[in-house]
């Protein structure tokens, strides 16, 4: 959902009234990003909750907030779904996808791959630990990794 607005203040200035908008409306506030883009700037709020937000979610969360984003400077209002495949950043994140299907890219080689797939065993903020198919682990420098994401499965079905 998208919406024409401007304003003056920073991001931060204004996290904190956002969370608490996603927290009346029992959202998590996952993250919010100020993009400039060809047609101006985009102020980006990425919720969710447990089984995935809605486009009623999102238009609800869209209308409380919007009023209360007048401090900031942007051009458009999106509100969405980090999506199945939101990155995995933070420790809250990993006790969601605890031992779940993940992959990691490195910012550069390690034991000559920059891509690993595995069960995401222990992540804090000095290393990330995953665990494979074959009953070995392997832990990666923290500063080593530029992004971990679940790896999505689609099940064939059965006919």
């Amino acid at each position: 959902m998208k919406e024409n607005r401007q304003g003056g203040a920073s991001v931060h200035a204004v996290e904190a009234i956002i969370r608490q908008i996603a927290s009346e409306q029992a959202l998590e506030l996952v993250e919010v990003t100020l993009q400039k883009e060809q047609q101006g700037k985009t102020l980006c709020i990425y919720i969710d909750k447990p089984g995935g937000v809605t486009l009623d979610d999102c238009e609800r969360f869209h209308k409380a907030a919007q009023p209360m984003l007048d401090a900031i400077d942007y051009d458009f209002l999106e509100v969405s779904s980090p999506g199945v495949d939101r990155p995995i950043k933070t420790q809250r994140d990993f006790e969601k996808n605890r031992d779940a299907l993940v992959e990691i890219k490195l910012f550069a080689p390690i034991d000559g791959a920059k891509t690993y797939e595995g069960n995401l065993h222990a992540m804090d903020d000095a290393a990330v630990t995953l665990a494979f198919a074959n009953g070995t682990e392997k832990t990666f420098p923290r500063k080593a990794v530029a992004i971990i994401k679940p790896v999505i499965v689609f099940e064939d079905e059965e006919e």
